[in-house]
C-alpha cells in the first residue's frame, strides 16, 4: 500500500482497437448491437454516467473512428474528449492512449470495450482504491479448476493443477496512476524482447517491468463478462435486457458467481483491451 493521495482527475479509456475475429462476424464486435445499442455504446455509457469519471477517451479500430464518433454524438456522451485510432496490437493501443494523456496528472482506468456490462460499483471502488494504491486489478475468484499442460506425444497432458483458492480471473478496468503505467510501458517498449513476448494485459506489463509495485485487487462481477464468442452475444443481450447493464447499478458485488462468465480470460485475438477482448 502507498500513501493516501489527494483526489486526481480520473480518465476512463475504452479500448476498442481490435476486430474480434473469434465472435465470427464481419464487423468489429464492439459495433455489434445488443439490447438496442452497440457493445461500444454500452461500454462508453458506463464511464460517461459515472460521477467519479472526469474524462473518457475511446480507442477505436483503424478505419472505424468515424463510426465511433457518430455513436458518441448520437448518445450525447459529454465526457468523451477524443476518439483515437488504436494500434496493431493490444499493447500498442494502450500505449497510444497513454501518450494521448501525456503531461496530465490523473488516474487512468483501462477498460475492454467488449465488456458492456460494467457495473457502477466497480468504477466507484477502482477510483477509491487508486487513492491508496498505484495499481488496481479487477478480478473474480475462479470457480473452475485450472490445469497447466505440457506437450505430450499424442497431445497436451496435464502437468500441474494449481491451488484453485489462489486463482483469480482477470477482468477490466485495470487502473493506474498515470506516471506508473507510463513508466511500465516505456520500459516494455525499450526491451528488445517485449515484441515477441507481449503481456496479455496492463497489469502483466506492470508485474514484469515494475515487479516491486503491488497490484491491489478490486472484486469484479460475473456479469462483467467479455464478449468473445458468438454465444457471449446472446448471454450479454439477455443480461442487459434483464436490467443488469452498465446503468443499472446491479449489485453482484462479491464475484462469487457460478463460473458462467464465458470468455473471461486474458487471451486475445483483437488487441482491444486488457485483459484482451
Amino acid at each position: 500500500m502507498t500513501a493516501r493521495e489527494p483526489h486526481r482527475r480520473a480518465v476512463g479509456v475504452v479500448l476498442a482497437g481490435g476486430v474480434g475475429q473469434r465472435v465470427g462476424r464481419g464487423t468489429p464486435k464492439q459495433l455489434i448491437e445488443i439490447a438496442g445499442k452497440t457493445i461500444l455504446e454500452h461500454a462508453i455509457a458506463a464511464f460517461d454516467t459515472a460521477p467519479e469519471i472526469d474524462e473518457v477517451i475511446v480507442m477505436m479500430a483503424p478505419g472505424f473512428t468515424g463510426e465511433a464518433e457518430r455513436l458518441v454524438a448520437r448518445n450525447g456522451f459529454t465526457k468523451v474528449s477524443r476518439v483515437l485510432e488504436g494500434g496493431a496490437s493490444r499493447t500498442e493501443t494502450t500505449w497510444r492512449a497513454l501518450r494521448a494523456l501525456d503531461g496530465q496528472d490523473c488516474d487512468v482506468l483501462l477498460h475492454d470495450a467488449a465488456r458492456p456490462l460494467l457495473e457502477p460499483r466497480i468504477i466507484t471502488e477502482c477510483v477509491a482504491a487508486l487513492r491508496t494504491h498505484a495499481a488496481v486489478e479487477v478480478a473474480i475468484p475462479s470457480s473452475d479448476t485450472v490445469v497447466v499442460t505440457t506437450p505430450g506425444p499424442y497431445g497436451e497432458v496435464v502437468s500441474e493443477v494449481p491451488d484453485r483458492a489462489r486463482i483469480w480471473r482477470a477482468q477490466t478496468p485495470q487502473c493506474f496512476r498515470l506516471p506508473l503505467i507510463r513508466e511500465a510501458y516505456e520500459r516494455a517498449f525499450a526491451d528488445p524482447g517485449f515484441a515477441g513476448r507481449q503481456a496479455t494485459d496492463d497489469c502483466g506489463v506492470v508485474l514484469r517491468y515494475l515487479p516491486d509495485v503491488p497490484i491491489h485487487i478490486v472484486p469484479g462481477s460475473e456479469r462483467n463478462m467479455k464478449v468473445t464468442h458468438p454465444v457471449d452475444v446472446l448471454v450479454a443481450e439477455t443480461l442487459l435486457r434483464l436490467g443488469h447493464g452498465s446503468g443499472s447499478g446491479s449489485g453482484d458485488n462479491d464475484g462469487s458467481g457460478d463460473g458462467s462468465e464465458s470468455g473471461s480470460g486474458s487471451e486475445s485475438d483483437d488487441g482491444s483491451g486488457g485483459p484482451d477482448s
